[in-house]
């Protein structure tokens, strides 16, 4: 049986829910998802991301819907750190291993 693809979506109250679905009912039998939702308010600025984000990635993508700059900047390099490429659309982050693509 082949492995399936794990990835790893990463959103803020419920931001990447229209990507889940279509991952859901498109390629249920391709790809593991794990969804990490970070939900309420958040504090202007993020100096420490440690309590929101996971030390490690396990996975072999990573989607970033997240809203907030501080977390999704750490997040890339998290996946730099890790080995993980992250898709983070519509973003400006200039981190090796995060692709950018238009939304």
């Amino acid at each position: 049986m082949k492995e399936l693809q794990r990835i790893i979506v990463f959103q803020q109250n419920g931001s990447g829910e229209g990507k889940v679905k279509a991952i859901t009912k498109y390629a249920p039998d391709r790809i593991k998802l794990e969804i990490v939702s970070i939900d309420g308010p958040l504090p202007t600025v993020i100096d420490d991301s440690s309590g929101f984000l996971p030390e490690k990635l396990d996975a072999d993508m990573v989607l970033d819907f997240l809203k907030h700059p501080d977390l999704s900047h750490d997040l890339g390099l998290l996946g730099q750190k890790c080995g993980v490429p992250v898709v983070s659309s519509g973003k400006k982050h200039r981190i090796e291993g995060v692709f950018t693509p238009p939304t």
